[in-house]
C-alpha cells in the first residue's frame, strides 16, 4: 500500500520541528568552540567560524529565491511558500547538527 503524500503544512511542521531541535545543538557546539578557541583560534576554528557566516548568507539567498519561485508557481498557498523558504535553512541546520555532532572538540 502506498503511503499518502504529505501536505505542505505537514512538511512545514516537520521542518520546523527538526529545525527547532538542530538549531540549539549547532549553537551550543559553535559557542563552546568559540569559548575554547579564545583570542587565538586555530586554522580549523577559523575555517568553521568563516563557514558560519557564509552558510547563513547562502541559505538566506536560497530561501528567498525558493519562496519567490514557489509564490509564482502556487499563488495563494502560503504553506507551500513557507515550506519552500524554510527548506534551505532546514537542510543546512540539520546537516550541521549531524556534522558537528561527530566532530571532536579541540
Amino acid at each position: 500500500m502506498k503511503s499518502p503524500r504529505r501536505t505542505s503544512a505537514q512538511r512545514l511542521a516537520t521542518q520546523a520541528m527538526e529545525l527547532t531541535l538542530a538549531t540549539p545543538q549547532v549553537m551550543a557546539h559553535r559557542l563552546t568552540r568559540m569559548a575554547m578557541a579564545g583570542p587565538l583560534p586555530s586554522a580549523r576554528d577559523q575555517r568553521e567560524f568563516k563557514l558560519m557566516g557564509q552558510e547563513k548568507v547562502q541559505a538566506f539567498q536560497q530561501s528567498w529565491a525558493a519562496m519567490w519561485m514557489q509564490a509564482l508557481a502556487t499563488p495563494m498557498q502560503p504553506a507551500k511558500v513557507l515550506a519552500a523558504g524554510m527548506a534551505p535553512v532546514h537542510t543546512k541546520a540539520v546537516a550541521n547538527a549531524r556534522r558537528l555532532g561527530k566532530a571532536k572538540p579541540r
